[in-house]
């Protein structure tokens, strides 16, 4: 049976369009952590981690994670964005749709072009970057607090250790004022922008490749499998185009060494030059792993409850 889809260009009679973004939007964000928060925690220790490297590779970082810290060091962090990925999508939902909306000039019965869909995303990313930053700043802060078992390599920090996201928050803030809770904006502007112009782009042409394929062209009609397909297709979408400036962001969250994102950049350019090209792309693995069931959860998600929502 085919599960009932949103369709972006219609509104829901008993609320709000923008309520709607909202409410789904935070479901969505919710399962998207649940199911791929240890998936980014083993990317971003491939990102930050010294030279020479702690781990020769994501199987080695999930064994050495495992080992010291037991599952839980999988969740490392995971409070931040499980607190602030359901504020997060739900300002990109709820944004994208508004501008989805500017877009259509008031007829919400009109079919945007996937250029337009990208224009919309990319305008949303330029929204979302300013409340992701800072989640994603105390996210990288505690999943870069190793806590080593007997024998293993000392601490990648020698301060003190945070005691949770709040008590990273509030450290941070008053080190550094508003400006340390966004360190690393610019970089995550130029990450954001392009990536969420991909990423709607690709869900939305999956879905519609998939309707005019099984279905005669109605998006309506998309089952669950499908469903779960398209947005785990965006997931590597969202990725292809800003990967090595999420390497960027990671680095500069993680260490105060560098004074600015062309310090890090010139840096890491510096050592791909030294070793690999690949320095770019240091955690790729487990973010591709990540990319498709946590993408898939949280579009599938976002659906079924704006599905469920528009019946209420």
């Amino acid at each position: 049976m085919a599960t009932p889809v949103f369709d972006h260009e219609q509104s829901s009679r008993a609320l709000p369009s923008w309520v709607n973004d909202i409410v789904a939007g935070t479901v969505g964000g919710w399962a998207q952590v649940v199911s791929g928060h240890p998936f980014d925690t083993l990317k971003v220790r491939l990102q930050t981690q010294p030279n020479p490297p702690k781990y020769h590779g994501a199987m080695d970082c999930l064994r050495q994670t495992l080992k010291e810290e037991g599952p839980a060091g999988l969740y490392r962090g995971v409070t931040s964005p499980l607190m602030g990925i359901g504020i997060c999508n739900a300002v990109l939902f709820a944004a994208n749709g508004n501008f989805r909306r500017i877009l259509q000039g008031g007829d919400e019965t009109k079919e945007l072009t996937l250029f337009q869909i990208g224009a919309a995303g990319s305008l949303s990313g330029s929204v979302m970057a300013f409340v992701n930053c800072p989640v994603e700043l105390l996210k990288v802060k505690l999943q870069t607090q190793y806590k080593p078992g007997p024998g293993a390599v000392a601490v990648a920090s020698a301060e003190k250790p945070f005691k949770g996201v709040l008590d990273a928050g509030v450290r941070t803030f008053q080190a550094q004022g508003m400006r340390g809770l966004y360190r690393g904006m610019s970089i995550t502007l130029l990450r954001d922008v392009p990536s969420y112009f991909s990423y709607f782009v690709t869900y939305e042409g999956t879905k519609r490749l998939l309707a005019h394929t099984n279905h005669q062209g109605r998006v309506d009609q998309l089952s669950s499998a499908e469903l779960l397909l398209a947005g785990g297709i965006a997931g590597f979408g969202a990725w292809i185009p800003c990967y090595p400036q999420d390497v960027i962001k990671s680095r500069m969250q993680s260490s105060t060494q560098y004074r600015s994102t062309l310090d890090c950049f010139r840096a890491l350019r510096a050592e791909a030059a030294a070793t690999s090209w690949r320095v770019w792309f240091k955690g790729f693995g487990p973010t591709m792993a990540r990319a498709f069931p946590a993408n898939a959860a949280t579009f599938f998600f976002f659906e079924s409850t704006m599905s469920f929502m528009r019946k209420l």
